[in-house]
């Protein structure tokens, strides 16, 4: 069973849809002790990072997620879900993470330009990745693959090794990671079609 968790932040239908779609039981919950029963679980998400890391206390997730990395589960984190992981985040002032990826959060620089235009942020399209090292969540997925950004904010790890792949938009930076059990990805896999669904189906079969 795949666990996803609810703290109030994300349209976690559509990733519970896209496991649906390669064959796989999802459930959605807002309760923390289910995270302990899963398989599997999930960690999606957007908007503010200080309200993410609130609601993830409030709701008593720190634990269990801390719990289940340690144990060996495989956990996915989506967009926001893989900034969550990280030391501390610059959005709205510094702000402390699970710290579970040595860190930061990183907001574009002003006044990227591609080609002669500036680039607007968020950083909202389709992107091609370029694929660093062979994650389990990238089985079967071909490098230059285009997977679909929504974000102001990129992550910047401390230990480059766990970089599995980086996109360019003004900037080289990292778009998935990957260590141990834990896979991320700054991108949509649920919003990316067929590349972005082989993905899910990916970490569903992750030992």
């Amino acid at each position: 069973m795949i666990a996803i968790i609810d703290y109030g932040m994300g349209n976690l239908r559509s990733v519970q849809k896209g496991f649906e779609k390669v064959g796989y039981e999802a459930v959605v919950t807002t309760d923390s002790k289910v995270l302990l029963d899963a398989e599997r679980v999930v960690l999606p998400g957007v908007g503010a990072f200080r309200d993410c890391i609130r609601n993830l206390e409030e709701g008593g997730f720190v634990e269990p997620i801390l719990k289940v990395i340690k144990e060996g589960k495989p956990f996915l984190g989506i967009c926001l879900g893989l900034q969550l992981l990280f030391t501390e985040s610059e959005e709205f002032g510094i702000h402390k993470g699970l710290d579970i990826i040595p860190g930061k959060v990183l907001r574009f620089p002003e006044g990227m330009e591609q080609a002669g235009e500036e680039l607007k942020v968020p950083h909202m399209g389709w992107n091609q990745l370029d694929i660093k090292r062979p994650s389990p969540l990238f089985n079967g997925v071909d490098n230059g693959s285009n997977v679909y950004f929504v974000h102001s904010y990129y992550v910047k790890p401390n230990d480059e090794s766990v970089v599995a792949a980086t996109t360019n938009y003004g900037i080289d930076f990292c778009a998935a990671i990957w260590r141990d059990n834990v896979v991320a990805a700054q991108f949509h896999p649920e919003k990316s079609q067929d590349k972005g669904l082989a993905m899910l189906k990916n970490f569903a079969a992750m030992n």
